[in-house]
């Protein structure tokens, strides 16, 4: 385990508007608020045709071969995430939704482009004093992961 401090800053609320991509907007809105670093929670819905990453097809196999689906209709959505800097400065959000429809429910990382049905609800909790930085770790194909 590693970790560091961190305090709170600002809390934005924010409401995403139907077609929105959702780390698109995130990223958008951390860079035009000089927004180093957050923690989201997220809840609304997901329109037809957006695509979650949904883990990986063999757990640990080498290389890693990701598992993308994609909503065939509007789904209810409740998800969590951050917003941290990767090693050049760029903010990168890494989102994770449930999203669900009658019996049917697809979990996983928005950063394929999951596109808002109508409306999403986002709270932006803003953390400064923040040191955490995604940095590039080789043993994992090209993951940027987050050091406190």
């Amino acid at each position: 385990m590693k970790y560091s401090q961190a305090s709170l800053g600002r809390v934005f609320v924010v409401r995403l508007e139907d077609g929105d991509i959702v780390h698109e907007c995130l990223e958008r809105l951390a860079n035009d608020q000089s927004i180093a670093a957050a923690g989201l929670i997220i809840l609304g819905d997901a329109d037809a045709g957006s695509r979650l990453i949904a883990g990986t097809e063999a757990g640990r196999a080498d290389p890693l071969v990701f598992v993308e689906r994609c909503l065939d209709d509007a789904h209810e959505v409740a998800g969590v995430g951050t917003i941290f800097p990767d090693e050049q400065g760029n903010l990168v959000s890494h989102v994770h939704l449930a999203c669900g429809r009658q019996d049917s429910l697809v979990v996983g990382c928005a950063r394929a482009g999951v596109k808002v049905w109508h409306v999403m609800e986002v709270i932006v909790v803003e953390l400064v004093n923040c040191t955490a930085v995604r940095r590039f770790e080789a043993g994992l194909q090209g993951f940027r992961l987050l050091n406190p």
